[in-house]
């Protein structure tokens, strides 16, 4: 893994070389003939969480997890005969996790393939951009694999600013096509429980559909306050659940995961910012959310960038969400043979849960280290909390070159 980390980071400095050399080329006519790099981010996070209501081990045991990862995501643009601006984005990520519940898939092995996995994520998107006409259209791609799980996506998107420019609408298609590996506990295996956790050719695998579509609104009312309205419907189908989730009956008796294989889910939300003078920034969000499962949701946020000076600011953020249970959610050993749905995953159960932290930003005038063009430099901390007993912590970094 440490490679994998190594070679991401090596990526962004040739990159970062390559374009710091480059002499820059501001006309117009070399704009609409060249494409012209504009900006790569690098973010590396570190994320930790523990609990005790695995649904590995059905709704009791460690939730213990770590995650690291990386990804860089460069952009270019041109500009064609029609003074269009055409953007690309290309995205590559890396996660490496460790998960103490997932090892107990197969608690007979020291250490099954499970315990660990290295999820790779790349993506390119595109956009064309009518200044004139105040629309924008645009395209992505996106993949992402590892052991037991892969994920092709596809989007579209269309925009069209009002004719004062204060108001834009969007509107956005996205599917997601997704296989996973029907990966058993080691007690319900065929055989009793023979058969190699590291041979993955001995999996039968499940696929599952996402399609969704959003709309949304924004408009600036006036100099300091800006608001946008989101609405959203998706729809799954398939294979919902995971195979190696057990849920206890209260005869003792150990089943599968066993969920509905459609899934109708309508969030609906509002986000503000307000500029209080040129130091501070009040930024809120509220979204409700609902399924066909029964699940409602309240989620509010607030953050509040404050500028120190020219080239330093923080900005402290809180989150509280709420939610209720899935209508066939259980906790361990409280199903009964005649129920026809059941699921003891506590990410689907009733509860409430705060975010906090802050983030940190530096953006120096002769650039971060001394380097010129990488510009920015942002530290984010933000614990979390769960009424259920889960709690985590996570902490990134983004480096900025343009």
């Amino acid at each position: 893994m440490r490679k994998v980390c190594l070679s991401v980071a090596g990526i962004f400095l040739m990159l970062f070389a390559s374009f710091a050399q480059s002499p820059s080329k501001d006309t117009a006519s070399y704009k609409k003939k060249k494409l012209t790099f504009e900006e790569a981010n690098l973010v590396s996070s570190y994320y930790k969480q523990d609990g005790n209501n695995s649904a590995v081990t059905g709704g009791i045991g460690t939730e213990n997890l770590t995650d690291f990862s990386n990804s860089i995501d460069v952009k270019f643009s041109r500009w064609d005969k029609k003074d269009r601006k055409h953007s690309y984005d290309l995205e590559v990520g890396v996660d490496h996790y460790t998960s103490a519940s997932s090892d107990k898939i197969n608690p007979q092995t020291i250490s099954s393939a499970s315990h660990a996995d290295t999820r790779i994520y790349p993506s390119l998107g595109w956009t064309m951009e009518n200044s004139k006409k105040g629309s924008t259209i645009g395209a992505g791609l996106s993949f992402s694999t590892e052991f037991d799980y892969q994920s092709i996506g596809a989007n579209i998107s269309f925009s069209q600013k009002t004719r004062n420019r204060n108001g834009e609408f969007t509107a956005k298609g996205q599917v997601y096509l997704d296989h996973l590996k029907y990966i058993l506990p080691i007690e319900l295996r065929q055989g009793g429980g023979g058969g190699n956790d590291d041979d993955e050719n001995n999996y039968a695998t499940k696929s599952r559909n996402s399609y969704s579509g959003s709309l949304s609104y924004s408009q600036i009312i006036n100099q300091r306050f800006q608001v946008m309205l989101i609405s959203e419907l998706i729809y799954q189908q398939g294979y919902l659940g995971l195979p190696f989730h057990r849920v206890y009956f209260t005869d003792n008796s150990v089943h599968v995961e066993n969920l509905p294989d459609t899934r109708m889910k309508i969030p609906i939300g509002v986000r503000a910012s307000y500029f209080l003078g040129d130091k501070v920034i009040l930024r809120g969000f509220y979204r409700y959310y609902h399924d066909d499962w029964g699940l409602n949701a309240h989620t509010i946020s607030i953050e509040t960038p404050i500028k120190i000076n020219p080239f330093i600011s923080v900005a402290p953020f809180y989150r509280y969400y709420t939610q209720t249970a899935v209508d066939f959610f259980s906790p361990y050993r409280f199903h009964k043979s005649a129920d026809e749905f059941y699921t003891s995953n506590y990410d689907l159960s009733k509860f409430n849960s705060q975010f906090f932290g802050a983030g940190f930003r530096i953006t120096p005038e002769k650039g971060v280290f001394g380097i010129q063009k990488l510009n920015m430099l942002e530290l984010r901390y933000g614990h979390y909390t769960r009424t259920t007993g889960m709690n985590s912590d996570i902490i990134s970094l983004n480096l900025k070159l343009k």
